[in-house]
């Protein structure tokens, strides 16, 4: 087995860090989103409520626009909590389709020339695409319970933090 070089020793301790903290850190970042753009809905003070209202017109924006906000805040607080993660995924996956609605419903508003050109509202929207998969992550990634944790590591299965089939991946390519 070749050496390790500081290169391969700092890309180890990045795989090793990153497989521990970066799906918290993610679920976090999206609850801070989902917290942030929902809790100014329900006081009117979102600039998107009126892009809301106009895509879903079929709605009171009355009810609607604070409800979104509701929703939102509701997905923030269950992605704070290991546990809940799984339904805030699934708020989420509820609440995303509804996000794309303006690119079809409000064309002149998200674009300026169909289909490429986007406005800022569009581009707005199409950054739901990275919460999407940010979503498919943090719920995918929801964390080893403590205790298990300490068993897998006194046993040798998941030595450092990364899991035995990814320390095998990773040995294999420094070699």
């Amino acid at each position: 087995m070749k050496a390790m070089t500081i290169f391969d020793k700092i890309e180890s301790w990045n795989i090793s860090v990153t497989n521990k903290w970066g799906p918290q850190l993610l679920r976090y970042s999206l609850a801070i989103i989902y917290g942030w753009f929902g809790i100014l809905k329900p006081f009117g003070l979102s600039p998107a409520s009126e892009l809301v209202a106009d895509t879903v017109f079929w709605f009171s924006h009355t009810w609607f626009v604070p409800f979104l906000g509701v929703w939102e805040v509701a997905i923030c607080v269950l992605l704070l909590f290991r546990p809940t993660v799984k339904y805030a995924v699934f708020l989420i996956f509820l609440h995303l389709p509804g996000t794309f609605l303006p690119l079809f419903i409000l064309p002149d508003t998200s674009f300026v020339n169909v289909p490429l050109e986007l406005t800022l509202i569009g581009q707005y929207i199409i950054k739901n695409l990275t919460l999407a998969a940010a979503a498919i992550v943090a719920g995918g990634s929801p964390g080893r319970p403590k205790k298990e944790q300490a068993e897998a590591k006194r046993k040798g299965s998941y030595a450092n933090g990364v899991a035995p089939n990814l320390r095998k991946k990773v040995e294999t390519a420094l070699v």
